[in-house]
């Protein structure tokens, strides 16, 4: 399992509200938008990551992480696997502290590179099913 309690908890609770979320669009039929929703109503700030940059939930987006210009805390990676250990990189190159690979997106090295440059690091899950049994 790439994401224990612990580490699940820690990255939910203490390791900052500002989310990228890689992958979202204003489609709200792409599992990303909800999350995204999700995560806003428990005080996260969302910051969609997509290559239109569209605006979503009231955020504006961008086309990638080096584009933002602001400290983000989370990179919560909605990509295909294949495309995941990239962003995971693009995470460590801007100073993120923790990394989130939602549901089915599982890349082993990636994972062991993100550990190994001292981030947190979840795969194969998703912080909406996760993040509301913190009660």
């Amino acid at each position: 399992m790439y994401g224990d309690p612990s580490t699940i908890r820690k990255i939910l609770t203490e390791s900052g509200d500002t989310w990228a979320v890689v992958g979202l669009s204003s489609n709200e039929r792409r599992a990303a938008h909800g999350v995204a929703d999700v995560l806003q109503r428990y005080g996260k700030r969302i910051v969609p990551v997509h290559p239109k940059a569209e605006t979503v939930h009231g955020e504006q987006g961008y086309a990638s992480l080096a584009d933002i210009p602001f400290e983000v805390d989370v990179v919560d990676v909605f990509v295909n696997s294949d495309l995941a250990g990239a962003v995971a990189d693009e995470a460590v190159g801007i100073g993120a502290k923790a990394v989130w690979f939602q549901l089915g997106v599982i890349d082993e090295g990636a994972y062991d590179r993100t550990r190994a440059a001292g981030l947190d690091m979840v795969m194969d899950r998703c912080p909406a099913i996760e993040i509301p049994r913190l009660g």
